[in-house]
């Protein structure tokens, strides 16, 4: 698949099978992550890979948007390594570029996944820690829920040229 026909029939994906994510699509997403930019290529990202049931299962008392953990058979949690940001604040860019390269390679590699969000709502951040037992320095900033889709979502176009303001507003 092209990268432009990724980008545009990619869709989020909340209903998966329960066939486990292969170890080498694991692993290919997670390269694709780590070849995302980064401001000063620093590179702040750490990933936990969760796939364990009952870590799953638990993930939706922390996030309300997370239901869908309790049928997809792989989670990963993308975080901000403070320890590796000498630019303050880009980390979140940096994670987010990290965390649709992610999505944009299960799309390709024929699973399903969906982005939700963790940083800045605290109160999350410090479950998550407390969950996973991360060190202080690692902030989670997103979760991914993902598998073998169990629906298939049409796409939508989205481009707007409303939005699209040329030199100036």
């Amino acid at each position: 698949m092209n990268v432009r026909e990724a980008i545009r029939s990619r869709r989020s994906v909340r209903a998966f099978t329960s066939q486990p994510v292969p170890p080498e699509a694991l692993r290919e997403m997670l390269e694709a992550a780590m070849q995302a930019p980064s401001a000063g290529n620093e590179q702040p990202w750490q990933f936990v890979v969760i796939d364990d049931r009952r870590i799953l299962d638990t993930i939706p008392q922390i996030s309300p948007y997370a239901p869908m953990c309790r049928v997809a058979t792989l989670a990963i949690l993308v975080c901000g390594d403070m320890r590796e940001t000498h630019h303050p604040g880009y980390w979140v860019q940096d994670c987010s570029a990290a965390t649709e390269n992610l999505l944009l390679v299960a799309h390709d590699l024929g699973l399903g996944g969906v982005w939700t969000g963790v940083y800045p709502n605290q109160e999350r951040v410090t479950s998550f820690r407390d969950l996973l037992n991360l060190p202080d320095e690692i902030v989670p900033m997103a979760l991914v829920a993902l598998g073998f889709p169990a629906e298939q979502a049409e796409p939508a176009p989205r481009f707007n040229p409303s939005r699209v303001h040329r030199n100036g507003w």
